[in-house]
């Protein structure tokens, strides 16, 4: 199992938000194969140590540099928090704190030093298309399936999920002449319990799904599909299903018919921001210019911002006015651009989308839809 604490939006804004002149980013490969993890301690050991010459190099005091260490230090030694890992780990660390965050996806090493923390690939973890739950759902079986991108898919364990529709309502079957009231007879009597049925499910994956950004996809047949559609309250919810009783289909298959289904999703999603864009370009409301997007970011004008996720733009923005300069290389000095457009984004209630570089309008950095003309 990949054990997977992405951000919520209110944890991203914090992160967004934090200003410190020793913020340090770290990412580094993990593996939820605990009797292999000894590599990722090893990494992160020769990450600190290069964090610690990128914060001397900047400038930054012994005691803070120190202060620093210690924090990602105390990461490093925690023995428990090792043996749960997923695919890569972030670890975001100032002189009076550390945020880790476990990720799907897979991330190569690196450290960042700057006045802010470097988020872009957070900010791919959160939009990855092949992270998913899938809800097997009939009559007789209910089982909560992780599907991932390059791993098994792997039934979780999840408390309080009811076995079965008949013992979750108190009755032998639910195939009876009449509901409890004695007033509804056959498919309506039969409905009342699947819907008692599907509230039970559906409760008892909200403390599991609470906060999580990936889709669920529902594997079921009529009329549980429909039931269990009008009594969803997981907003991440994929309209397009796995239409088959999923009894007797495994795991590894339900998975393998789940993946088209966020494929879909992630093309759609690029679809309708082109369609948008396009639109919104002829009124003087999209632009794929780095200085023009940082301007609306920083006054809350972006509505929904296309990113490279494969790419870094060196250099800084101005905090109040939003004006754009840019460096030709990586310094304490500067930070990530693109990263902070979408920082900025997101902090004004913008939506964020990280695409390939080939999939953005004209192969640019980014490509934003503003709320009005800049």
């Amino acid at each position: 199992m990949l054990h997977v604490d992405i951000p919520t939006l209110p944890e991203l804004g914090g992160l967004v938000a934090e200003r410190n002149p020793a913020c340090v980013s770290i990412y580094l490969k993990t593996t939820p194969r605990t009797q292999d993890i000894g590599g990722a301690g090893i990494m992160l050991s020769n990450l600190i140590k290069e964090a610690d010459a990128q914060l001397e190099a900047a400038g930054i005091d012994k005691r803070t540099r120190w202060a620093v260490t210690e924090q990602l230090e105390e990461v490093a030694g925690e023995k428990e928090f090792w043996v749960y890992q997923a695919n890569s780990l972030a670890i975001f660390a100032t002189p009076e704190s550390n945020r880790c965050y476990r990720l799907p996806t897979h991330l190569e090493p690196m450290v960042e030093v700057a006045d802010r923390f470097h988020l872009k690939p957070l900010y791919r973890a959160i939009s990855m298309p092949q992270h998913a739950f899938v809800l097997a759902l009939a009559e007789n079986e209910v089982r909560f399936i992780e599907v991932f991108s390059d791993m098994p898919a792997e039934t979780l364990h999840v408390a309080g999920l009811p076995k079965d529709a008949a013992s979750a309502v108190g009755t032998a079957t639910v195939n009876t002449r009449s509901a409890s009231s004695g007033r509804q007879h056959g498919s309506e009597g039969q409905k009342i319990y699947l819907r008692k049925f599907c509230r039970m499910v559906d409760a008892a994956l909200r403390p599991v799904l609470a906060g999580r950004h990936e889709p669920l996809i529902l594997a079921a047949t009529e009329p549980l599909l429909s039931i269990y559609r009008s009594v969803n309250t997981y907003p991440v919810f994929a309209e397009q299903v796995i239409e088959s009783s999923p009894v007797r289909i495994p795991d590894h298959e339900l998975a393998e018919r789940a993946r088209p289904i966020l494929d879909e999703r992630h093309a759609e999603s690029i679809r309708q921001f082109v369609e948008l864009f396009e639109a919104r370009e002829k009124e003087g409301r999209a632009t794929t210019d780095l200085a023009q997007a940082a301007r609306a970011a920083t006054f809350g004008a972006v509505h929904t911002l296309l990113v490279a996720i494969d790419e870094v733009v060196h250099g800084r923005i101005d905090e109040e006015t939003g004006e754009l300069t840019l460096s030709d290389q990586a310094s304490a000095d500067n930070y990530g651009v693109v990263d902070e457009i979408a920082g900025r984004t997101l902090a004004g209630g913008g939506r964020l989308i990280g695409v390939r570089k080939a999939d953005i309008p004209n192969q640019a950095s980014l490509a934003a839809i503003l709320r009005w003309a800049t």
